[in-house]
């Protein structure tokens, strides 16, 4: 089971980990973006950790909604409405429990990865977060180990993908040739959260 600490924990980790690769993002984002995708997320996540430690969520849940409530407030462009509405979304499928299940964090997850798909009107194979986000939560029915790894593979596969969303998409065939800042982000996400679970242990 994993309690409150763990998903402060997460969200710890995947600050430590934007902070670190905030200037790669940014390469990326240079020739098929405009350039900010690195500096948005660290803003934002620069800002969750102190509200976590300034309203103290007690439960997994309210973590976060209060994370994803945070970037959306803080993050420019298209990032903090889908990264606020992924961490949102599963923090309120996970509800009020004071701890939850690796299967029913799965779950939430999968709720919340859906949200994003919904908001963006986007789908796997678009050159978006999807392509690392959708295969690493699938893969978390494994291990966190595995969901990382599927997840990091995603993003690196949308290299040859011509983008349909966002940004990179006005660009055409262009965009072609370049791994999508957003699907590497959020394997940075899914790398976090393996970092702080147990290695190699699957979904209960």
């Amino acid at each position: 089971m994993r309690d409150t600490d763990f998903f402060r924990r997460w969200m710890a980790a995947t600050a430590a980990a934007v902070e670190r690769e905030a200037d790669q993002l940014t390469e990326l984002d240079s020739p098929i973006g405009d350039a900010d995708h690195g500096s948005n997320l660290l803003r934002g996540f620069r800002a969750v950790l102190p509200a976590l430690e300034a309203e103290d969520p007690a439960a997994p849940g309210e973590v976060l909604q209060l994370a994803g409530r945070t970037l959306i407030s803080t993050v420019g462009g298209a990032s903090g409405p889908l990264y606020g509405t992924l961490l949102r979304r599963t923090g309120k499928a996970l509800g009020e429990a004071a701890e939850v299940s690796d299967a029913e964090l799965r779950e939430a997850l999968d709720a919340g990865v859906t949200a994003v798909a919904q908001l963006g009107g986007a789908a796997p194979g678009d050159k978006t977060m999807l392509d690392a986000l959708v295969p690493g939560v699938a893969a978390l029915g494994t291990s966190y180990g595995a969901a990382a790894e599927a997840a990091e593979n995603g993003a690196l596969a949308t290299v040859p993908l011509l983008a349909r969303k966002g940004r990179a998409s006005y660009l055409g065939e262009r965009s072609i040739g370049h791994q999508d800042p957003g699907a590497t982000s959020s394997a940075l996400l899914i790398r976090a959260l393996a970092d702080v679970a147990e290695p190699g242990e699957g979904a209960r």
